[in-house]
């Protein structure tokens, strides 16, 4: 009897076993449907830099993880880090996920660097009222124009600089439209149309590109891009893809806090003022040692700031000359130079900050009225600082050996050569070469060591306080 029912029990334990099997299979299959069919939607709005990178490397990782059927970039960018922009293209090229990018919505643009984006994605698309090109590669601080050759001051140096300068510029323009050719031969794109947006700087609309054959298609909105790539087939890394769009859930990815601060501390003018602070912050440290505060926010900032600086187009003939003028700056302090140093530093700290990130690339500057608002409270700082050390020089000494001399102070008890008098309310021994009464006033007149002359008080002998 018992037997029986220990059989009944391992019979009913698998059958409750083979029904939770394929229950927990189901679930795993609408699972692994549902994440297959989803578009990851990537917005990048703004300057492409390396907090763009990191969204959009994170994004495609991503949706390799949750097996996304489609990631879409939506794109509206006036350009940015030529270094940045081919970070994300090694991303997109090498994705397992199939990239769409997208120029929205209407009245955006994908210049520059936006550009080699749209060329280097699977699928190009471009809403309605929206524009690319101009994607000609701009050189830390410009292009250098070659001199009139009909100056005849101009020497044959400076000739020869401007040839060499002309061959840098077209070896970085042959290197980009090789680059950009590139991209549109892999992806069967207009490749003439992409060298001439290489080295004439050429844009073009929507329905233009559309009809020249640099983008694949015109949608309104995300959803009508959706429908129109669906059922397209393509080559990808080396097999065919057929993309299955049609109803597919959409979900935004949205910059998290990591690349927020990315974003916020290589802004050019957020790591300059970082800078700043740090160097301040350690220069208040450094006069005034237990500070602690100052020395710790000045450090981390500096850190932050020389992080930006690193993924940044830094000259560093400019950062010398920003450490140079503050350094002058503060020599103004201690050194009497009549302001020399002072005006020759803040000179070297203008020019320093103007050359800091000096290059054309929108979004990629140090605004000018932030360079003059902090060379000006620089300035003043430290004309403040200047003023109130010489006043202080010009006050009279209230304390030491100097500030005893001529003070007045009364005798504590009789006596004829050294006793004890009261000066300032502190006890001082004195000598003196008269007899002395308790309570006589008598006047501070030497001191030698630890002992005080004195003499007999007179109204006149009183220093003047």
């Amino acid at each position: 009897m018992r037997s029986r029912k220990k059989v009944e029990c391992v019979f009913f334990r698998l059958r409750i076993r083979l029904c939770i099997i394929p229950l927990f299979f189901l679930c795993w299959l609408s699972s692994a449907i549902a994440q297959s069919s989803t578009a990851l939607w990537l917005d990048v709005d703004g300057a492409i830099g390396p907090a763009s990178h990191d969204y959009i490397k994170r994004g495609l990782a991503m949706a390799a993880t949750q097996n996304a059927q489609v990631v879409i970039i939506r794109l509206n960018t006036p350009g940015g880090l030529d270094t940045s922009m081919r970070e994300i293209n090694q991303e997109i090229i090498a994705s397992l996920i199939p990239v769409v990018s997208f120029v929205a919505p209407s009245g955006a643009r994908a210049a520059s660097a936006g550009t080699y984006i749209l060329y280097a994605s699977h699928i190009a698309a471009m809403a309605p009222a929206t524009t690319l090109g101009a994607a000609t590669p701009v050189k830390i601080g410009g292009f250098a124009g070659i001199p009139d050759s009909s100056d005849k001051k101009q020497g044959s140096s400076q000739r020869e600089q401007a040839d060499t300068q002309d061959a840098m510029t077209k070896k970085i323009v042959n290197d980009a439209v090789a680059y950009i050719r590139g991209l549109a031969q892999m992806r069967g794109r207009n490749a003439d149309w992409a060298e001439k947006a290489v080295r004439e700087a050429v844009s073009l609309t929507a329905d233009e590109a559309l009809a020249e054959g640099v983008i694949d298609l015109i949608a309104v909105d995300i959803p009508d891009l959706l429908a129109k790539i669906d059922g397209r087939t393509f080559t990808m890394q080396g097999r065919e893809v057929t993309l299955s769009t049609h109803k597919i859930n959409i979900q935004q990815l949205e910059p998290d806090w990591r690349t927020r601060l990315l974003a916020i501390i290589t802004d050019p003018n957020i790591a300059y003022i970082l800078m700043l602070i740090g160097i301040y912050g350690l220069i208040l440290e450094f006069a005034n040692p237990g500070t602690i505060v100052s020395g710790v926010v000045g450090a981390v900032c500096l850190l932050l700031a020389l992080f930006a600086f690193q993924v940044l187009p830094v000259n560093y003939a400019g950062l010398a000359l920003i450490f140079l003028g503050i350094v002058f700056m503060l020599a103004e302090m201690f050194v009497p130079s009549f302001g020399a140093l002072g005006i020759g530093g803040m000179v070297a700290f203008v020019m320093g900050s103007i050359m800091l990130l000096d290059t054309d690339i929108p979004g990629y500057g140090i605004s000018i009225p932030l360079i003059a608002t902090v060379a000006l409270v620089s300035a003043g700082f430290f004309l403040l600082v200047v003023s109130m050390a010489m006043k202080a020089r010009k006050r009279p000494i209230v304390s030491g050996r100097e500030e005893l001399i001529g003070e007045v102070g009364e005798v504590v008890d009789d006596f004829d050569n050294e006793g004890w008098i009261r000066v300032h309310g502190e006890l001082w021994r004195a000598k003196s070469n008269v007899p002395l009464h308790h309570g006589q006033k008598v006047n501070v007149i030497a001191m030698k060591g630890l002992m005080l002359q004195v003499e007999v008080y007179h109204q006149d002998n009183s220093k003047e306080n």
